[in-house]
This record gives structure tokens, sequence and C-alpha cells, in this order.
């Protein structure tokens, strides 16, 4: 089973909706993404293990959602200033997107 959250602890999470500007290989990792991203006020770059399932040209110009105020990661030398959010199922991942089109910097709630 797993742990509950607060509502208070949930709603400290800032979700929203970005879109991937560039996605450059990992130069340290195989299975690591570098994703240039937009919030609509600020650009930044991600992290993402998601390299055995997309390919760059899949990813750039797409919507994905993010948290965008996780704590600043040094992922394998690369900074890292948000996450990604995807699920899977056994050997098969899918981002999260949007289901229509919508601003870029919306909030997720």
């Amino acid at each position: 089973m797993a742990e509950y959250v607060k509502f208070e602890d949930f709603k400290k999470l800032d979700i929203r909706i970005a879109k991937v500007l560039k996605v450059e290989e990992h130069p340290n990792a195989d299975k690591l993404y570098v994703l240039t991203i937009t919030t609509g006020e600020s650009e930044k770059t991600i992290v993402a293990g998601i390299r055995q399932h997309y390919k760059p040209e899949e990813l750039t110009g797409r919507s994905i959602v993010i948290i965008d105020n996780l704590e600043p990661a040094v992922i394998r030398g690369v900074a890292s200033n948000g996450m990604l959010l995807a699920t899977k199922d056994g050997q098969s991942l899918a981002i999260l997107v949007p289901e229509r089109e919508i601003k870029i910097g919306s909030p997720v709630s």
C-alpha cells in the first residue's frame, strides 16, 4: 500500500505544462537525455531517463508535464532543474502529456 501524502504537501509541488525545445544525448549515460524546456517564463534543463523509449524528434516541440520546483540535482555531471513525469508498465514507458493544446506554463491541478 502506498504511503499517504497530506494535501498541504501535494500543494507544494509546482506541476505544469512545459514545451521541449531541444533534446541531446547525455554525455555520460546511455539511458539519459538532456532536455531543454520552456515553461513560457523561463528555459531550463532537465535530465530524463527516457532515451531507450523515445527518439529526439519524437520529443522536440512536444508539450509535457513537469514538476517545476523540484530541488536541482546533478545527474552524472549534468544539472537537472525539474522532472518530467512518465509512467512505466513493464518495458513500456509513456511520458505524461496534455490531451489537447494548452498554454505552455499552465499549472496542473
